[in-house]
């Protein structure tokens, strides 16, 4: 799933680091150049990995700056190809060339372990030959203008060599993921602010205690917004800048999917998910009740009858899923496919953005009723939800 598809997942990061103030595109152009994708096609190389053009997977020259640099957007891709002998054939060709090896010393009974690892190691180097590199592509797009860049993708590995390759390429640059606490502190001003700072858990400002300590952002962002949308709660404004005037109406509903996570009676931890349009949520209650916190749920916005939806993971708020409203590329041999992609990129990101606005405008609205006097009252109308009052 690239940044032209209608649905994708995607990591969002912040980069410290200071850009250069003049030949930006000079700059770029040889960063992103010198790390760029090699080729391991026509040798014995078991994996390659470095950046490509979004629209041209196979060709490494950031020269024009229209094929990577578009308006406020830096755009490019993680290009990985790997060779993978499977495990079966690699021993079924080791065990023929051990048999050949024992003929020829009858002497002996078995193979000696140097030997079978030598013979492993030639057989595994001869089939790496005959295997082709799967190549695999993560789009990146990384706005100057707001400093946000988005990995499309979720996954763990995939974010770990992007961060290294990233932080090689750009030196003295550091992507930082945001996660719930840092959106907070990014959406948060004054009082608010101050009161966000007062009930972080966390032990230090590290990456990985943020995330791990603060974990009731999600758990209970989820929870409320849940519990609204049940209690015909499920209008709210525009608070937060973007493609969307502040003040605007829209309405956003957790359904389709929660998952739930807790100890179980005999210990350990134990996974609920509840599937399927919700009615009476008497299996989403039966989960909460009994201690279960929610750690990931779809959910949906809609505002002027354009839906979004995604399913949040609570504890990253990495957005999987995410769909927004339909955009084609069309194919009509009389249209320049460029121009075209190039325009469908502008307009997914500006929809991509109309909706990551409508995430954080709702994100804000539980923090303001969070972090105040007023929480005490959705407990106890959490409370009442509960146990059916």
């Amino acid at each position: 799933m690239g940044v032209y598809a209608n649905t994708v997942s995607i990591t969002q990061f912040t980069v410290t680091g200071d850009l250069p103030k003049e030949e930006l595109f000079e700059w770029f152009s040889k960063k992103l150049s010198d790390r760029c994708f090699q080729s391991i096609e026509n040798s014995t190389e078991e994996s390659s990995e470095g950046w490509t053009l979004v629209d041209k997977p196979d060709d490494t020259s950031f020269e024009v700056p229209s094929e990577f640099w578009r308006d406020n957007y830096i755009v490019f891709s993680l290009r990985r190809d790997q060779r993978k002998i499977p495990a079966a054939v690699l021993k079924s060709h080791a065990g023929r060339e051990e048999g050949l090896f024992l003929a020829q010393n009858p002497n002996l009974r078995r193979t000696p372990k140097h030997k079978r690892d030598e013979i492993k190691e030639q057989v595994q180097l001869r089939l790496m030959t005959r295997c082709l590199p799967v190549p695999s592509t993560v789009d990146v797009v990384w706005n100057l203008k707001s400093g946000v860049l988005t990995l499309f993708s979720l996954g763990t590995k995939v974010i770990d060599r992007f961060e290294e390759i990233f932080r090689k390429t750009f030196e003295g640059f550091s992507p930082v993921i945001i996660h719930p606490f840092a959106r907070a502190r990014k959406l948060l001003d004054g009082q608010l602010l101050d009161s966000l700072e007062a009930s972080n858990q966390a032990g230090s400002d590290a990456v990985v205690a943020l995330i791990r300590d603060n974990q009731w952002l999600g758990w209970e962002f989820m929870l409320w917004l849940l519990q609204r949308g049940v209690n015909g709660e499920g209008e709210f404004s525009t608070c937060c800048p973007g493609q969307i005037p502040k003040g605007e109406r829209f309405s956003a509903w957790i359904d389709d999917r929660i998952q739930f996570q807790g100890g179980g009676e005999e210990g350990g931890i134990q996974k609920v998910t509840v599937s399927g349009s919700q009615d009476s949520y008497l299996e989403a209650i039966s989960a909460l009740k009994g201690g279960k916190r929610i750690t990931s749920a779809t959910i949906c916005m809609e505002k002027d009858e354009n839906p979004w939806k995604l399913t949040l993971k609570g504890d990253t708020f990495g957005f999987a899923s995410f769909k927004c409203p339909q955009v084609r590329v069309e194919k009509d041999s009389t249209v320049d496919q460029m121009s075209e992609r190039e325009a469908v990129f502008y307009e997914r990101m500006f929809l991509m953005d109309q909706g990551i606005q409508l995430f954080d405008s709702l994100f804000t609205t539980f923090l303001a009723e969070r972090l105040n006097d007023s929480w005490n009252e959705r407990l106890q109308a959490i409370q009442a939800w509960l146990d059916g009052e």
